[in-house]
């Protein structure tokens, strides 16, 4: 009897059950995955960041008048300034239209009809954005780093498989800061065109002219303004910092580049910290799209 009372009681793992919230945002995660996969984004993605790395990394010397592997330094050289400016807009892309959209389509009402919270909505979407974005980069950077790490020496190996894990990581944060970006933008205006055009401002001021202004008034202030303040204004940048912990991540070599994030590598700031940064900007614009959206009449 004793054995047949062990048989009918349930195990604590099998009588486990997510908590709600938990639950309704995963299913609100899985419905964002799925759309984009019907909408041929994250094989648009993947494929681009794939095409476009095995450009770099297998023909880069081709300007030099031969075809060979280049060195792991100038491949992450590459990767890097192709990742800033791809990542940034394909998230931008992604993620304009989320809230807006849904708006113009009647769709956000009938979701909140249901027994859903906003915030549950705000990280259901996130999350279902988070499977899209990290797929495609495993996908576009993964198979180009497997290839490099085949056909590469020995001692290499362990620096491409570095490189690589921390590009596809600061990647994966990077996009999601501009997914973040969206939803703040798509929640804030009425058409979708408004909000594209914002997002596109936003992304060409951060990517490009930052870090025109920012030199030039290294240049113009160099007596003035600190080596701590210029650190400071790099990393208050999302891109910039991204470029900086790739550049501490990835071989010496690199750091003999003529680049400001020198700067960076040379103040003893360290990779976890870079990477505390990046959490520091996700839960910032996280809480800030929480906070529009429940003050928000729909």
């Amino acid at each position: 009897m004793s054995q047949i009372r062990h048989l009918e009681q349930p195990s604590s793992l099998a009588s486990y059950r997510p908590p709600m919230a938990l639950t309704l945002i995963q299913v609100v995660a899985v419905k964002e995955f799925k759309d984009n996969l019907r909408n041929r984004w994250l094989w648009l993605m993947a494929g681009m960041l794939l095409i476009l790395s095995l450009c770099v990394s297998f023909m880069g010397s081709a300007v030099s008048g031969s075809l060979v592997v280049s060195e792991s330094a100038q491949i992450f050289s590459g990767l890097v300034t192709l990742a800033v400016f791809i990542l940034p807009l394909g998230a931008i892309l992604l993620s304009y239209d989320s809230f807006v959209g849904e708006r113009e389509s009647g769709t956000l009402l009938l979701l909140l009809t249901y027994p859903l919270a906003r915030w549950h909505l705000v990280c259901g979407k996130l999350l279902g954005h988070a499977y899209v974005i990290a797929t495609a980069c495993l996908l576009g950077f993964g198979l180009t780093a497997m290839l490099l790490v085949a056909l590469g020496e020995a001692h290499t190996r362990l620096a491409l498989v570095t490189g690589f894990i921390h590009l596809i990581g600061s990647g994966i944060l990077l996009s999601l800061v501009f997914v973040l970006l969206g939803y703040c933008v798509s929640l804030c205006v009425r058409e979708k065109a408004k909000a594209l055009g914002v997002l596109l401002l936003l992304w060409f001021v951060l990517v490009l002219v930052y870090d025109l202004v920012l030199l030039t008034a290294l240049v113009s202030m160099a007596e003035v303004l600190s080596r701590h303040l210029f650190n400071l204004l790099i990393l208050i940048n999302p891109t910039d910092l991204f470029r900086a912990l790739n550049l501490l991540a990835n071989p010496a070599e690199t750091l003999s580049a003529k680049s400001s994030l020198v700067l960076i590598a040379q103040s003893g700031m360290g990779i976890p910290l870079m990477y505390g940064l990046f959490v520091g900007w996700l839960a910032v614009l996280l809480l800030i799209c929480c906070f529009i959206f429940n003050r928000q009449e729909v």
